[in-house]
């Protein structure tokens, strides 16, 4: 029977295990360092935050695995030896597979940083990130202070957790304003005011230069790289983006680069070998799309997409039109197909901006065609079928402004502003 090995047990690696079940009677195992068992990565906030506990964080019970005969080995892997192909693990333990899986993920990205090693300084991506943090910030007494390095998605949420345990912050951003690379100028400003609403102490264009220890190897404080200020600390979470979680592939034959070198099928250089999710890159970009994408429901399709392969069905990996959500304290956000910070050549953003400063649009669409090409939205909510299908059937951006009221996921008594951001389009540009 064909022994289909998978490295990883995130969202890719759990989603290929069961959709290879339901397809077929192949010997399945999953192996992991991390947890036992499957746990919803993106839940791991609402653990600390005191939502959920973590076992509220897996999808599937316990029993589930034998059920559907899933091997689940707990393991560290050391290396891959792709001609026998064999695993060996830290611990001398190996294992034969006949396909092999590396959906290995993500590590939080450290830049060689004095001090970056310490007691108390951590990402926060890994189950083990959460149990360290009851250790170095479990309350406001044993953590008088927290800094944040890093101003992505990853410190939004560290820096709303810590918040919820009155943990004063300080958050630094080495950009001119929050996220900026990504967002545009009227949306990163007003995510600006409303980290400092919470009072985050926000400083923004500031860089670090070192951690300095105490005398037993636990962070006291950090020192600022532009003006030499100390601020002293208790915890230091670094959140300056994630890399893929490839070290054990150094000496193998499998090609590396930022990640593991992938095809449209997902496939390495080495047959038999595949890669997917955080630590798989695609050689030559999909799109718009990042080589590297270390989003949740990328990796999901991913998984879905390469147990067809294995299955017999050979399937290319094909995202869609991209989409994104997440959350700035009380600010949801999403974004449907492409808005860049500034817009491409020949296109051009419509902004919206509700004077209550917490609610916003832009949308970005091309200047000559006015053919809609993406979507920001922060406070309101929209759905995501209805977008996706306005992309595929490139429509006019005068199109979606008189439609927009059908794309609205707001409940029931939730106030609209579709006549509000409507008026301000006409205004704006004189059309419909």
């Amino acid at each position: 029977m064909e022994h289909i090995v998978i490295i990883g047990n995130g969202i890719s690696g759990v989603t290929t295990a069961r959709h290879i079940r339901k397809l077929s009677d192949k010997k399945i195992t999953i192996i992991s360092a991390e947890t036992e068992h499957f746990f919803s990565r993106t839940a791991l906030m609402y653990v600390y935050m005191g939502h959920m506990k973590f076992e509220h964080t897996k999808p599937y019970e316990d029993w589930f695995w034998k059920k559907n005969r899933i091997d689940l080995k707990f393991g560290f892997v050391s290396s891959i030896e792709t001609k026998s192909k064999t695993i060996y693990f830290e611990n001398h333990d190996s294992l034969q597979y006949d396909k092999l899986v590396i959906a290995t993920g993500s590590k939080s990205n450290k830049f060689g940083w004095p001090g970056q090693d310490l007691k108390g300084v951590q990402g926060l991506y890994h189950k083990q990130d959460l149990d360290n943090l009851e250790i170095y910030a479990p309350n406001n007494k044993v953590c008088k202070r927290a800094v944040i390095v890093g101003g992505g998605l990853i410190g939004i949420e560290l820096a709303e957790m810590l918040n919820t345990r009155n943990i004063p912050v300080t958050f630094l951003v080495r950009e001119s304003s929050f996220w900026n690379g990504v967002l545009p100028k009227g949306e990163s400003e007003m995510i600006n005011r409303h980290i400092k609403n919470h009072h985050i102490d926000l400083r923004l264009s500031t860089n670090l230069k070192e951690i300095i220890s105490d005398e037993n190897g636990k962070v006291k404080s950090v020192i600022i790289e532009e003006t030499g200020e100390e601020i002293t600390c208790d915890f230091v979470g670094l959140t300056a983006g994630v890399s893929p979680n490839i070290d054990f592939l150094k000496n193998s034959d499998i090609e590396t680069n930022r990640g593991v070198l992938v095809n449209r099928y997902l496939e390495t250089n080495i047959k038999d070998v595949f890669a997917i999710g955080d630590c798989a890159e695609q050689r030559e970009a999909i799109g718009n799309r990042r080589p590297i994408e270390a989003v949740w429901y990328t990796g999901r399709m991913m998984g879905e997409t390469l147990a067809q392969t294995i299955c017999g069905n050979k399937l290319q990996y094909k995202p869609g039109h991209w989409f994104n959500s997440a959350k700035f304290f009380d600010i949801e956000y999403q974004t449907y197909g492409w808005v860049f910070s500034k817009p491409k050549e020949g296109h051009q953003h419509f902004h919206w901006k509700h004077n209550d400063d917490t609610k916003c649009i832009t949308i970005e669409f091309d200047s000559e065609t006015n053919v809609f090409l993406g979507i920001n939205t922060f406070g309101i909510r929209m759905r995501h079928e209805v977008f996706d299908k306005w992309l595929t059937e490139k429509r006019t951006v005068d199109y979606v402004m008189q439609h927009l009221v059908e794309a609205n996921f707001d409940p029931e008594f939730y106030k609209h502003f579709e006549k509000e951001i409507l008026s301000t389009y006409k205004n704006q540009l004189q059309t419909v």
